[in-house]
């Protein structure tokens, strides 16, 4: 077995027990058969349990992905997935909040660790920024001026996160807003970093909104919408929307249509999501509204990803007993994982602005 997985890692210029900073150092060889069991399940199990390191674990990822390792060894779990995904709406109501709890609510200790001076759990914004906080400064402004926002505009915000860019538009732009989260951490976070404005936060799924707004607002929340219902949000968004309303859309996107996202992913990190296509957002907005701008910076997710890590690492001992040394592997498994699909170009970041029935005169996006 060590012999089959020495070979395949040879194609992407990885060594077993090698002297670079991304060649793999072998703990215990019982990673060899998870990997070619499981594939990237395997992969990321065997780190969290310390059956193998590395000095630069993003590296060694994105030098697997580059040579699409994971394509060669798949593992009976992404099969399954596949199947699953096919059977089930992994996204309906009933499972809406698992990701909430799983994941939104492990503590907002951790995420105010890591995230920095705004807690922005998204892509970062970094064309004129050289820090963390000045890029997703730089970010939440980015998305106001795609919006046109104004004072007196009502503005929802699905998937409002810790609040950061509802109180920011408030702040800044002078619009009331409605914030719509599965997370209890974040829900009560965001009612106090908006107390005193004009923003109302709501633990409430999407799905059951149903008010007139000016704009909509979503950053990094579609990659829980699931394929089966990318229709029923768009049409729950052009239903909310006047004639002469814009949606921002922001969201993480795949190369090639799927209905799943990676098994250790799924296990982990993100239960029940799955990344869209291009295809697949114009297939479920058609006839709805009309693409008014599509801007691709997905780039600025591996710097901020560092940032991120940079963050978590340097402040990992101020955080509590339970976020345990198997937890500090599965985190940092999964940011530079995250990392290394976004170095390679096999996922995308995109900011996409929609307008019900076209802007007359057209729309000139800001940069």
């Amino acid at each position: 077995m060590r012999a089959r997985v020495a070979t395949l890692l040879e194609r992407a210029d990885v060594h077993l027990d090698g002297d670079r900073p991304w060649d793999i150092r072998v703990r215990n060889p019982r990673m060899f058969a998870r990997v070619l069991a499981e594939g990237s399940l395997g992969l990321g199990e065997s780190y969290m349990d310390e059956d193998w390191d590395t000095d630069a674990l993003d590296e060694l990822l994105a030098r697997l992905l580059d040579a699409r390792l994971d394509q060669q060894v798949p593992g009976l779990h992404e099969y399954w997935a596949w199947l699953r995904a096919w059977l089930l709406n992994l996204q309906s109501r009933r499972r809406a909040y698992v990701v909430g709890e799983r994941h939104y609510d492990l503590g907002n200790d951790l995420y105010q660790v890591m995230l920095g001076k705004r807690m922005v759990y998204s892509c970062a914004y970094w064309q004129a920024a050289t820090n963390l906080d000045d890029a997703q400064e730089a970010k939440l402004d980015l998305a106001c001026r795609k919006l046109e926002l104004s004072p007196g505009q009502r503005l929802l915000d699905i998937g409002c996160g810790w609040g950061e860019a509802l109180n920011f538009a408030a702040e800044r732009y002078g619009v009331s807003g409605i914030g719509l989260t599965i997370s209890r951490e974040q829900a009560d976070h965001a009612r106090e970093l908006c107390r005193g404005l004009p923003v109302e936060i709501r633990l409430q799924d999407y799905r059951d909104f149903d008010e007139p707004v000016d704009r909509i607002l979503s950053i990094g929340m579609f990659e829980h919408v699931g394929v089966r219902n990318y229709r029923r949000f768009f049409e729950l968004a052009a239903h909310c929307l006047p004639a002469d309303g814009l949606m921002l859309l922001h969201t993480i996107g795949r190369n090639v249509s799927g209905n799943h996202t990676d098994p250790w992913i799924e296990r982990y990190i993100f239960p029940n999501s799955m990344l869209p296509s291009a295809a697949q957002i114009t297939a479920a907005s058609e006839g709805l509204f009309v693409l008014e701008d599509w801007h691709s910076f997905g780039t600025d997710y591996d710097r901020t990803l560092q940032a991120w890590r940079d963050n978590i690492e340097a402040g990992w001992d101020r955080l509590p007993d339970r976020y345990d040394q198997r937890f500090r592997r599965m985190w940092r498994f999964y940011l530079a994982a995250s990392m290394a699909a976004f170095r390679v170009r096999n996922i995308q970041l995109w900011q996409i602005v929609l307008s019900p029935r076209g802007r007359p005169g057209g729309y000139v996006a800001p940069r």
